[in-house]
């Protein structure tokens, strides 16, 4: 495993935001253009009235920092709330998602091993049963009734 030698200033403007595919949360990944290898870090704004996907990891651990708002997160049967400036640490094995069930919007720093990209050519494909459960769009029950991703 290469590790990054030196250092690398990452400012605000270097930052491009995007959309996630599944549930449509705006998202920022702050190592994309330093060469790392090990570690990602992703900004994560959730508006009102929303979720990300509920899933878990195989080997990879993550560590959930709200920055702004209050936090809201299951893992595995449990609901947290996790207060501005305070964070979670979770084992791979765990089900977990971040939402948002406040009328205000709510900023996450989730760092992380770096996740291999999958390769077009690979000969086999991991499998994403060990990842996302059969619905990985799934609200918890604090937001029922609501509809997200919005639809487009």
């Amino acid at each position: 495993m290469k590790t990054f030698q030196g250092y690398h200033l990452i400012k605000p403007e270097d930052l491009s935001w995007q959309t996630s595919r599944m549930m449509k949360i705006p998202n920022a990944d702050y190592l994309e253009r330093t060469g790392s290898e090990n570690l990602g870090a992703r900004l994560w704004r959730l508006p009102p009235k929303s979720a990300n996907t509920l899933h878990k990891h195989i080997r990879q651990e993550e560590f959930y920092f709200v920055l702004e708002g209050t936090g809201r997160m299951r893992v595995g049967d449990e609901t947290l709330t996790v207060p501005r400036h305070g964070g979670v640490l979770v084992g791979p094995d765990q089900l977990r998602q971040v939402f948002n069930d406040t009328d205000g919007e709510v900023l996450w720093l989730i760092v992380g091993g770096r996740r291999k990209r999958i390769s077009a050519r690979a000969k086999t494909k991991p499998d994403m049963s060990l990842i996302y459960p059969p619905d990985p769009t799934q609200l918890p029950r604090e937001l029922a009734g609501v509809e997200w991703p919005p639809k487009s």
